[in-house]
């Protein structure tokens, strides 16, 4: 069960929601936090103040009161002539994320909405009702016309009262879900890769020098200190500890900068957790009620550079971890440098073997290298809503680029897989890790070793299930 307070929400509680259809319930003191924030909503339209959204339309017309009888028709206006998305509709994971901390802002009392707005959240998630949202077409200052979708879905028969319509539209719940899926999903690719890497090590019959505890202790970087243990784990036992097991004294940087490489990326990730673990507690909205103080502020917390930027840094750091790895896949390929038959054949043969796979891996990496560009700097427009909307983050842009980057990344680190694993059969120099044994094993279940043109895996995606399954 995962209790809603509004400033407690984890990741690993998002995710379980999201993917698991964990139960969620709000707290019985965040209802009672919403009620008085509404409370103060109440007082502030009964005082007749000018205040955003709530007594007049939004953007450039902020200038144009709403009169009490038409709240409802104005915020359900307001609802419909936002939904401009576009493009295919969200997964039920991402949808379910988003419906989830929604729910989550809703109770932390800042939006100013009735617990109703809420409660009719969290039952869609306990019944399973998922509204389609479309994806493309936000700017990244509130994912505007998805949450639109998602307000009709959920809100369409429910009278909607002053504000109600604004706090549905004005926040990143769309973008912060696609972020935070994404990043859990980049955590668990980054593990395959390690175990996938020390396979090729094992394959290359690499020089483990490179994993010497002087190599950490004199570049403490969290993520190099963290990759060298993992890979010492994975590699434990392995032949290539034994004197004299290397082949070269020095091996191509691809596979001699493998600690560095992955752990540029661990400190990437843990950086993008750090600013995912504020977001999912954070206000995105605009205006904020500041209960205690019996006040609405107006602010800009719908600008969510922060997470946009650190979605542009994990793309980066991932490049190198999959460009490498389809460096490795070349190298073990190549007669010259893995000192095996060209393609991997387990006899001298003028097939081409696994030879073409290098191909795909260069193309999967350079696509996925193209995604990797930076969209969180500023790109400005002063013909937004009369010049008042002039800047973006692109954040949606820059979740859904990291979402396509891992499925791409599933694919070169498969191919890599695949590779390093005939690498070592036919390598037969043994024995191999505690880690990578195993994996080794969970291929060949899948997988046969590749003996003849007959074997020949025409179709990778049970090697791609399997990295997605590790």
């Amino acid at each position: 069960m995962v209790t809603l307070t509004g400033s407690s929400l984890s990741l690993e509680e998002l995710v379980a929601v999201a993917r698991k259809s964990a139960p969620v319930r709000l707290d019985a003191a965040a209802v009672e936090k919403m009620k008085r924030s509404r409370a103060a909503v109440e007082r502030a339209l009964a005082a007749e103040a000018p205040v955003y959204g709530l007594t007049t339309g939004v953007a450039s017309l902020k200038r144009v009161q709403v009169e009490k009888p038409a709240v409802d028709r104005f915020n359900q206006a307001l609802v419909r002539e936002h939904r401009v998305a576009q493009g295919a509709t969200a997964s039920p994971d991402v949808a379910r994320a988003a419906m989830l901390l929604l729910a989550n802002q809703f109770a932390s009392g800042v939006p100013g909405v009735r617990p109703l707005l809420a409660e009719r959240l969290v039952a869609g998630l306990n019944e399973g009702t998922i509204p389609a949202m479309r994806l493309l077409g936000s700017v990244g200052m509130s994912d505007l016309g998805p949450n639109a979708d998602l307000a009709a879905g959920l809100f369409a028969s429910l009278p909607l009262e002053a504000g109600e319509g604004l706090a549905l539209l004005n926040h990143s719940a769309v973008t912060t879900a696609l972020a935070a899926l994404a990043a859990v999903d980049l955590g668990h690719l980054l593990e395959v890769a390690d175990a996938v890497a020390a396979l090729s090590l094992e394959g290359f019959g690499a020089n483990l020098s490179i994993l010497h505890p002087a190599v950490g202790k004199t570049r403490p970087y969290p993520g190099l200190s963290q990759s060298l243990d993992r890979l010492r784990s994975l590699l434990d036992d392995s032949y290539l500890w034994r004197p004299g097991a290397a082949r070269n004294l020095q091996d191509p940087l691809t596979f001699r900068d493998i600690p560095q490489v992955h752990g540029t990326l661990r400190d990437a990730l843990a950086y993008g957790r750090t600013q995912l673990a504020i977001e999912l507690n954070a206000s995105q909205g605009n205006p904020l009620v500041v209960a205690e103080e019996d006040r609405i502020v107006s602010a800009a917390n719908f600008d969510i550079l922060p997470m946009a930027a650190a979605l542009d840094f994990l793309r980066i750091a991932l490049a190198p971890v999959l460009t490498s790895s389809a460096e490795r896949t070349t190298k073990l390929l190549e007669s010259a440098w893995s000192g095996l038959e060209s393609g991997l054949s387990p006899a001298k043969t003028p097939e081409p073997g696994l030879g073409e796979l290098d191909v795909a891996a260069a193309a999967l990496a350079a696509e996925a290298r193209l995604l990797a560009q930076p969209v969180s700097f500023e790109v400005s427009t002063s013909s937004i809503a009369d010049g008042i909307e002039d800047r973006m983050t692109m954040a949606p842009l820059a979740a859904r680029r990291l979402r396509e980057m891992v499925a791409l990344g599933e694919r070169v680190i498969g191919i890599e897989l695949l590779v390093a694993a005939q690498a070592v059969e036919i390598r037969g120099t043994a024995p191999l890790g505690q880690g990578t044994k195993p994996l080794v094993e969970r291929l060949r279940e899948r997988v046969p070793l590749f003996r003849t043109g007959e074997d020949f895996p025409v179709d990778l995606e049970p090697v791609v299930e399997l990295v997605r399954a590790l």
